[in-house]
């Protein structure tokens, strides 16, 4: 991957951030022209606004980079976008050094492009690393999340089960993981039976990637990802408007797949296994059903409501055998409902959680990272919605309230017992164009969770 940033030079452009507040106290440092320039463009220091500085003799000077002072991590995001191609500094002045790395990482960011069927549109401008900035972390993010929108923006024709596992084989190489890969249609039917169903329409093998990297002894953390390559909903046909973006329903594990390289390029102290199920929900003469009943990895039964709720069945296997390695802690990523979406909209990550300080230690993070998240309720009220007359459980609610719930109740089942457990429900997807958010696939949770994991164990 291309960095976005440089070593000190004397010829880069100062980028001299600035709030509301304290853009008046900022250019009474400056030149007179600074502020005669800034009142006559009406320039007040709004978060997102620029403004050029010219010198005497007409060249670059400065530029006002206006910011909100709560999330830093933005600060340079509209620049890095913006500003034309050259080299540039942040002026520090009152800046720490948390605020220095969240910018960093911002700019970072806000050069993402996704551009693998176009020509580039233009060269991106380069940052000067802050000064005290590790750099090596913040790279690590920046990667970590191209790789992630990478994956999700790619089409369907270009990203099924056989190229997530490449790119999961990649990565494992890169950081000397060990990976294996079940892919033999035997093997899947009789090792992940869910999984097997979910895919057996399509001429695209499903695949179950198991990732493992760390030492033995190291706190076990698993992190699962529900990988739907394309869902057309299966024989309960998507309409057309609600296939459009289904390139994207394997977001969930593009977010673990960017978290567990994250996890492994940052070295934390902890053991990792990642696990990916992948998958195309096609139609065809060996779908699965309505009313069919499938047997879990467990042994449970499941009879199917809806075949496009298809990617907690996927999960349901994934987490049992999340269950068999002894884990410690098990976080999942899945674009699962849309009632998730109803609750929190299409920004703020769903989550749910079976341990209270799980779910208190995510708030610092997701705040410092504007990386937001909210915890839904396992409600055991709504338990009887996945009643079945026939099986053990109901892979959907017929009722259509509480579907994010129902979901994360079905999943809940299956997730190893008297081991801590979070489930993100999330969109995995921009739908409009921010600073350093570009609309298209987005590793939404990463930021947060990747904080909760350093407080819980990188200070142990």
């Amino acid at each position: 991957m291309e960095s976005h940033f440089v070593a000190s030079t004397d010829a880069a452009t100062a980028l001299v951030p600035v709030t509301t507040e304290s853009l008046s106290d900022v250019l009474s440092t400056r030149p007179e022209r600074w502020r005669n320039w800034a009142e006559q463009r009406g320039f007040k220091g709004r978060d997102g606004t620029l403004l050029r500085v010219p010198s005497p003799e007409g060249r670059s000077e400065g530029v006002l980079v206006g910011y909100n002072a709560a999330q830093p991590v933005w600060m340079l995001a509209q620049a890095a976008q913006r500003l034309e191609a050259g080299v540039y500094r942040l002026d520090e002045g009152r800046l720490d050094a948390e605020a220095r790395l969240a910018a960093a990482v911002g700019w970072g960011l806000g050069c993402y492009r996704y551009e693998r069927y176009r020509n580039a549109e233009r060269e991106l401008p380069r940052l000067v690393w802050p000064d005290g900035v590790d750099a090596r972390r913040v790279e690590a993010m920046v990667a970590a999340h191209a790789l992630v929108r990478d994956l999700i923006n790619t089409p369907a024709r270009d990203l099924m089960p056989k190229d997530l596992a490449g790119a999961a084989a990649e990565i494992a190489a890169g950081f000397g993981a060990e990976i294996e890969t079940v892919e033999e249609g035997g093997a899947i039917a009789e090792g992940y039976p869910c999984i097997h169903a979910v895919g057996s329409a399509s001429e695209h093998q499903p695949r179950v990637i198991e990732l493992g990297w760390g030492e033995p002894g190291q706190p076990h953390v698993v992190l699962v990802g529900k990988g739907v390559c394309f869902d057309s909903g299966g024989l309960n046909l998507k309409p057309g408007n609600g296939m459009r973006l289904m390139k994207k329903d394997m977001g969930g594990a593009a977010i673990a797949l960017g978290l567990g390289r994250l996890i492994m390029d940052l070295g934390l102290p902890l053991r990792l296994t990642l696990l990916l199920g992948a998958v195309e929900n096609a139609v065809g003469s060996r779908s699965f059903r309505p009313g069919d009943v499938l047997t879990a990895r467990n042994g449970e039964t499941v009879e199917v409501d809806n075949t496009d709720a298809e990617g907690r069945l996927l999960l349901a296997d994934l987490l049992v055998r999340a269950g068999e390695i002894d884990p410690d802690l098990v976080i999942d990523f899945a674009t699962l409902t849309g009632a998730a979406r109803v609750a929190v909209g299409t920004e703020i990550s769903a989550f749910f959680s079976t341990d209270p300080d799980l779910a208190r230690g995510l708030s610092g993070p997701a705040e410092a990272w504007d990386d937001p998240v909210w915890e839904l309720p396992l409600h055991e009220g709504y338990r009887h919605m996945l009643k079945s007359d026939i099986a053990d459980t109901v892979n959907s609610s017929s009722g259509g309230f509480a579907g994010a719930i129902t979901a994360a109740l079905f999943l809940k089942d299956f997730a190893p017992r008297d081991v801590p457990w979070l489930h993100f429900d999330v969109m995995a997807w921009n739908t409009r164009n921010r600073p350093g958010r570009p609309k298209g696939g987005e590793a939404m949770g990463l930021r947060a969770v990747l904080g909760l994991l350093e407080a819980r164990f990188a200070s142990s």
